[in-house]
């Protein structure tokens, strides 16, 4: 195995992929709760609330990962990792303040979308720093 492996980066995303299979079990639980079965969608507010919190949290994976690792291929592991640390965190209190309220989902919502518009620009620095340095032989 090799020195330079990003074995933080895939550390977050198992991370990360377990806290989506506890979100899904918490939608399961939610069902059994107020009897309702697969594939209805609808039912009391607590329910839907919990379906679209997970639902949500579906949504705005691949493009979680998708900066996560292009911030930490590209800019630096341990940044990405902190911030896909505070994502997971995010998305915990996003969920857990929206099957409460829909208004109590935007201190999460609000912090997910800082950390994901952080991961990608600096991503993205990255991205065009190696741009620069491999084609137009520009040292940043």
């Amino acid at each position: 195995m090799a020195d330079h492996s990003p074995v933080l980066l895939a550390a977050v995303s198992l991370l990360s992929a377990l806290q989506m299979a506890y979100l899904a079990r918490r939608v399961g639980w939610s069902r059994t709760a107020h009897k309702i079965l697969p594939p209805s969608v609808s039912g009391p507010p607590e329910f839907e609330r919990t379906f679209r919190a997970h639902q949500n949290c579906v949504e705005c994976y691949p493009l979680f990962l998708v900066a996560l690792w292009t911030c930490g291929l590209y800019f630096n592991e341990v940044a990405a990792v902190v911030g896909g640390l505070v994502y997971i965190v995010a998305r915990q209190i996003y969920f857990n303040g929206y099957i409460k309220s829909t208004k109590k989902r935007l201190p999460g919502f609000y912090l997910t979308l800082a950390v994901f518009f952080t991961l990608a620009l600096l991503g993205l620095s990255g991205i065009l720093r190696v741009i620069l340095h491999k084609y137009f032989h520009v040292h940043l």
